[in-house]
């Protein structure tokens, strides 16, 4: 994360980022293995399809997800959900090899070579089989319409123009501009794949046999899930240089595409079989890996825990905790670094900064008994405060960027005074949580059910949420619903 941390911020936190996570229950248990299953004018051509990527490749990059989930049912639906939407595609003798990941994220994206790798976080939040096949569809749709081929030459073609027009012609000024101007041109390309791709998938998913209106669903809920994290219940407008448009905006998309197609109600969801399929899976973070309780995470293994400001969503990833405000304008960063013996937390950040730290900014002090080291770095587009913390024999880094000039230290600050430690009864009191597939009984009401859920607050927004009801919805007595216990 080191090496690529003004990136990574800069970049922004997508839906789903990487959640390492936790166990199995139930019958969710088992070895696995992978179970075989028109580009806008504006980008270059591309002919076949790349198989490139090693066992190599594909193992690092499963292990950055929290590595492979192992659950046979759910995996044995993917696929066969897989297959049957390949079958649909204009290309339908091609395969794909599925693997489940351990994040709890909501996540899902397929290689050019054929690898499609889904979330349990999104297994989880889609409520029937047409939402997967939504997602599936649109993952599809991105290799089927060679979109990865078409951005990487656009990408490529534009740092060459840039670089002959800066080098060969000897303009400096007008290449950087070129270059800056390609940046833009690159994500308005990037969002129209992502619409592209969801157009094609809503196709898809009408001729495989499912419910169009799936792919509304299930970005629906996404939606809400992300306002729900944010706690803000408002959709935020799409950066100019996102990749990805707004969801909302999709949503809009997608629905015009499946009326197009008929009426709602045309096709199969296969609820009830999807449900008993993600009947155990683990729900949410791993306690051993450190656990977000809404703006508070907790690592009992490395005995820390910090509480984010007001209006910042988290994500335990793999390799850090990274969090976001709605609109996208200040972001915290939060991982542990290896130190060797001796080593001062100054000298901390700066072997693990790129960028320029301002050297008169350095302040060494000590947060609730912890020694600390607090600096400042100003880039281009963004204010960064940074801290180097070490409790035990621990060192941390925390990070929190604002984008423009304004200083993020009051927000900073407040953050550096949550740090703790984490007690063995704060410890024992965090377990792992599943989905638990119940049954509605005759009068009973959404309110009691949700009671039944171990989510730590607003029960009944998140029970909502995870069924894809409404408010003021009913329970049908004797239909599934989702509830997360220990």
């Amino acid at each position: 994360m080191d090496g690529s941390l003004t990136r990574t911020l800069a970049a922004g936190l997508a839906a789903g980022l990487i959640l390492a996570a936790a166990g199995c229950a139930g019958d969710q248990t088992g070895a696995i293995s992978p179970v075989a299953v028109t580009v806008p004018p504006e980008a270059p051509r591309t002919t076949g399809r790349e198989r490139g990527g090693s066992d190599a490749d594909h193992a690092k990059l499963v292990a950055s997800f929290g590595g492979e989930y192992r659950a046979p049912t759910a995996l044995r639906m993917v696929s066969e959900v897989t297959d049957r939407l390949v079958r649909a595609t204009e290309r339908p003798d091609e395969t794909y090899a599925v693997t489940l990941l351990d994040s709890a994220a909501v996540n899902a994206f397929a290689l050019p070579n054929g690898r499609l790798y889904v979330t349990r976080g999104l297994l989880a939040l889609a409520s029937d089989t047409s939402e997967l096949a939504a997602v599936l569809a649109h993952e599809i749709a991105h290799v089927t319409l060679r979109h990865a081929s078409a951005r990487t030459e656009m990408a490529l073609r534009s740092e060459l123009v840039s670089k002959v027009v800066a080098d060969v012609l000897n303009d400096p000024a007008t290449g950087a501009l070129l270059q800056d101007q390609s940046r833009f041109v690159l994500a308005r390309f990037s969002r129209s794949q992502e619409f592209e791709a969801d157009q094609a998938g809503v196709r898809t998913l009408s001729r495989a046999g499912y419910d169009p209106f799936g792919a509304a669903r299930f970005l629906t809920g996404l939606n809400r899930t992300m306002a729900l994290k944010a706690g803000s219940g408002l959709a935020t407008e799409a950066d100019l240089l996102a990749t990805h448009p707004s969801t909302p905006e999709r949503i809009t998309q997608v629905t015009q595409a499946a009326r197009r197609i008929g009426a709602p109600g045309l096709g199969a969801d296969d609820r009830v079989r999807y449900l008993a399929a993600i009947d155990g899976i683990a729900y949410g973070d791993n306690p051993a890996d450190g656990i977000v309780r809404g703006r508070r995470f907790l690592h009992p293994r490395l005995g820390v825990t910090f509480e984010a400001p007001d209006g910042f969503a988290l994500e335990n990833t793999a390799r850090a905790v990274l969090g976001t405000t709605p609109d996208g304008g200040r972001r915290l960063l939060f991982d542990a670094v290896e130190t060797h013996a001796g080593q001062g937390l100054e000298d901390v950040l700066k072997a693990t900064w790129n960028d320029a730290i301002d050297t008169g900014s350095f302040q060494n002090r000590m947060i609730n008994g912890f020694p600390a080291v607090t600096a400042v770095s100003k880039g281009k587009e963004w204010f960064f405060r940074l801290a180097a913390l070490r409790v035990g024999t621990n060192t941390f880094r925390l990070i929190m960027a604002a984008k423009g000039t304004a200083d993020p230290e009051p927000a900073f600050e407040r953050w550096l005074a949550s740090v703790g430690g984490v007690g063995p009864d704060d410890a024992r009191r965090l377990r792992p949580t599943r989905i638990q597939i119940v049954t509605a009984a005759p009068g009973e009401s959404v309110e009691a059910m949700a009671r039944r859920m171990v989510v730590g607050d607003r029960e009944t927004e998140r029970f909502l949420v995870l069924n894809g009801l409404d408010r003021g919805a009913t329970l049908r007595p004797g239909q599934p619903y989702k509830i997360v216990v220990e």
